[in-house]
């Protein structure tokens, strides 16, 4: 045994001192770059390849800062289309670092108009123009105010978009799909996408003063999610949410944003001092979001939009107080918190891209 390990050490050693010399030689270099440049070139894929309804969270916080938290996005694939919903913040680098394809991405939908769920616009519009060569422009859906967005985006872009077709041509870079089709949903007309397997419905929720703000319903092939964008407890939100397999909801503690409060006042931050107070009125308390989960009779309920993001177990505790006493099938999402709705299955799982 001792000879065993002292072959294994002198093994161990001469390897370390080739790999040392070799890895100073510019051929390994060059060849170790290579390998490398190919597994970023053709990444793993992290979305399911079988048939399913699937939905991963791309941005998690709300506007109170948290450096390892996007802002409000979701993004949902139903068999191999992608659609987006809320571009906040980081959430395009997020999906940028996880290799999404963006070729596959078919559209953008806002529940409103807030800068936390759309200022990321412009980066989502170019991972599909060039990166992505999609074939038309970018679908954009939102409510009232969202054509004044995509023209503003088209308006500060427009140089941009002229250098790049100009350098890159109409191969990469085409100005015949460049910039967006954007629809200004009418609720009289909820129903935005009904191809036989996939429904998309857009309904109203409480933001005020937002108006028009909204949640969206996806169902495809008999697997449902309910997104809730930014509310105060919502009968229409109910309603919308019945008995759907998962339900992302916004949250807010009232116990962590008082604390926040307190030490405002206490160190004379007049600005977060308005702020958790103001916020109070248009979102949701933890324990209000699981009483509309439990009357729409939701089978999994998953956290985002944290007010405040917690940024450790003990932040979390606090936060989720009393939780597990009224539901049991709950999650407070991170960013790439990932929930697969498998066709033809009751099944639920949760797992995470990171």
């Amino acid at each position: 045994m001792k000879k065993f390990i002292k072959y294994l050490l002198l093994a161990v050693i001469i390897l370390f001192l080739i790999y040392s010399i070799l890895i100073r030689q510019p051929a390994f270099q060059d060849k170790l770059l290579e390998i490398a440049i190919e597994k970023i070139a053709i990444p793993a894929p992290y979305l399911p390849e079988e048939d399913a309804l699937t939905a991963v969270v791309c941005g998690s916080r709300s506007p109170i800062n948290d450096p390892n938290r996007a802002e409000a996005c979701i993004l949902v694939q139903a068999g191999d289309k992608i659609f987006i919903f809320d571009t906040g913040n980081g959430s395009a680098q997020n999906l940028n670092d996880w290799n999404t394809p963006w070729n596959r991405v078919k559209g953008i939908f806002y529940t409103h108009l807030h800068s936390d769920h759309i200022s990321d616009i412009g980066q989502f519009h170019m991972g599909t123009w060039v990166a992505g060569q999609r074939d038309s422009k970018l679908k954009v859906y939102g409510p009232e105010g969202v054509q004044m967005l995509t023209d503003g985006i088209e308006l500060a872009y427009t140089k941009d978009y002229i250098f790049r077709n100009e350098h890159h041509g109409d191969e990469l870079a085409p100005l015949d799909v460049v910039g967006f089709d954007t629809h200004t949903i009418d609720l009289e007309n909820p129903i935005l996408v009904n191809d036989g397997n996939l429904k998309i419905t857009a309904y109203s929720v409480s933001h005020d003063p937002v108006d028009p703000a909204l949640g969206y319903r996806i169902d495809y092939k008999g697997r449902s999610i309910s997104i809730s964008g930014d509310t105060i407890y919502d009968q229409n939100l109910v309603n919308n949410s019945k008995n759907v397999d998962v339900l992302f909801h916004e949250s807010m503690s009232l116990e962590l944003l008082d604390i926040i409060n307190k030490q405002a006042k206490r160190i004379g931050n007049v600005v977060a001092e308005i702020v958790t107070v103001d916020i109070l009125d248009y979102h949701t308390p933890i324990l209000d979001v699981v009483k509309a989960a439990n009357e729409a009779n939701v089978k999994h309920l998953v956290f985002y939009h944290h007010l405040p993001a917690p940024r450790n177990q003990l932040m979390e505790d606090i936060m989720y107080r009393g939780v597990d006493e009224v539901m049991a099938e709950w999650t407070a999402s991170h960013d790439g918190t990932m929930v697969i709705l498998p066709i033809n299955s009751d099944e639920i799982n949760i797992s995470s891209v990171n």
